[in-house]
């Protein structure tokens, strides 16, 4: 297993250098390698193990455990509210009467795997986008600053290629925070997306199904009904007709045992509020993206929260007034890359500088007036 699983450790290796959110790490890296994990072991699961084995007298066994696996299986709904062992076998088995609108049919155990797998391909889309959009322009401006252990003339150097690369393409980083941006908001309509697939995948059931196990323990005993065995139930009936000796069809009534359900519920338990709690988390960070767009005012303050005791009020204003939002966000970004005491020397000279610049230009429309 651990063969199977350890290449997806290269998923979550520490990034030298960031260019995005945690919480957009934890929708395009660990839900991806959480639902590639699960897809994994339910296809180890569902190819290697036995998925199913099925009770019937006068046949192969096999041959019914093939069949029924490629079909489907079926429970009684109104069943799962009987006393087991008085008046049913087990939860959700009784007697179809023959009545097979009366009958829930289970088909999703095949495709588990399959889809989990689609889920954490659409999950790591956005990071995909922003890789591409992003095309290593951070890496690009850091230039190994992110170790503060070099030369004085090396450091001079390279603090001068980047507050000119700065000042030449001021105001021109727009659409590198809006493509950012774009991208976790594309998390959010992935997570909320993947819900509601979820709940179709399912019948309807999944949205209300964490609720339903966290009020399955308060519930009375007498009126449980464990939502976990009526969403995966682990025994099932299945319907086998064959022809007999004389050409008449003959039907073979089995019952169905599933252990691939044990591992599928537990599965989509923890996905189920892995899910919920990612996508609130996405929801306040893109209100919060929304303010910082709103409210320019918030900007120098944040610069001055995130790199307390580098940054002055007076330097993060200055900055944050002669810059669009694209530009706050590149030195935002740099500082979470950059070595501190590196960065706040970088910040100080810009601010000179655009106020400098600022001043000859107001000076010379003055002139020419």
């Amino acid at each position: 297993m651990y063969k199977l699983l350890g290449g997806l450790k290269d998923y979550l290796k520490w990034q030298e250098i960031t260019v995005d959110n945690a919480i957009f790490r934890l929708h395009n890296l660990f839900t991806t390698v959480l639902l590639l994990t699960c897809s994994l072991i339910i296809t180890a699961n569902q190819f290697v193990g036995n998925p199913i084995q099925c009770i019937v007298s006068g046949l192969p066994t096999h041959v019914i455990n093939t069949y029924c696996w490629i079909t489907s299986t079926f429970t009684m709904p109104d069943a799962f509210q009987r006393e087991i062992g008085t008046h049913v076998a087990h939860p959700g088995v009784a007697n179809d009467f023959n009545d097979d609108n009366a009958k829930k049919y289970y088909t999703y155990y095949q495709w588990v795997c399959f889809v989990l797998f689609f889920q954490a391909m659409l999950c790591y889309t956005p990071k995909w986008l922003w890789d591409c959009w992003e095309n290593n322009l951070m890496r690009t401006l850091v230039m190994g600053l992110n170790i503060g252990m070099r030369t004085e003339e090396d450091k001079a150097t390279k603090k001068k290629v980047l507050i000119d690369y700065l000042l030449k393409h001021i105001k021109r980083h727009n659409m590198y925070v809006f493509h950012y941006w774009f991208c976790e908001f594309l998390c959010f309509v992935n997570i909320v997306v993947q819900l509601y697939l979820m709940n179709a995948f399912f019948d309807g059931e999944f949205m209300s199904y964490g609720l339903k196990v966290l009020n399955f323990s308060e519930a009375d005993q007498e009126e449980r009904l464990d939502p976990m065995v009526y969403v995966f139930p682990r025994v099932t009936k299945c319907i086998f007709h064959k022809y007999g000796a004389s050409g008449s069809i003959q039907k073979h009534d089995s019952l169905c045992i599933l252990p691939l359900n044990i591992v599928n519920e537990k599965t989509y338990i923890f996905i189920w509020f892995w899910f919920i709690t990612l996508a609130c988390m996405l929801f306040c960070l893109l209100v919060y993206r929304a303010l910082i767009l709103a409210v320019p005012s918030m900007r120098p303050s944040l610069l001055v929260l995130r790199h307390r005791g580098l940054i002055s009020r007076d330097v993060a204003q200055a900055v944050s007034r002669k810059t669009d939002i694209g530009d706050w966000w590149v030195l935002y970004m740099l500082g979470r890359n950059i070595d501190p005491n590196i960065y706040r020397e970088i910040v100080g000279e810009l601010a000179k500088k655009i106020e400098t610049a600022a001043s000859n230009a107001t000076e010379s429309r003055g002139t020419s007036y």
